[in-house]
């Protein structure tokens, strides 16, 4: 998910069963990208075999983020599964409210 308000971009992903330490976040362009991969390792024991398999899953996300980003400043944190990215914006990339007059 990603949402704006006046004062920051904020991007939710929820990524379960994944470790902290399989995770990148890089923001480069104006392109924030999220890049991660899961292992996976299974053990079967028969009294006459032993079947082992390992899987790698990997994946990679990019969000092209609006004009105003700011790259000092950026929070991550990733809890539960759950990574949250804070981007703070330029003052001047605040809208403008426009007055609308009634005639």
């Amino acid at each position: 998910d990603v949402e704006e308000d006046e004062k920051a971009i904020h991007v939710k992903a929820e990524i379960p069963g994944i470790d902290e330490k399989d995770l990148s976040v890089t923001l480069e362009n104006n392109l924030l990208t999220i890049t991660g991969e899961k292992k996976g390792e299974r053990e079967e024991k028969n009294r006459r075999y032993l079947v082992s398999e390992r899987r790698f899953d990997g994946f990679r996300r990019t969000i092209a983020l609006p004009e105003g980003a700011k790259k000092d400043g950026i929070e991550a944190s990733f809890r539960n599964g759950v990574l949250r990215i804070e981007i703070p914006r330029e003052e001047s990339a605040k809208p403008d409210r426009i007055r609308i007059e009634l005639k």
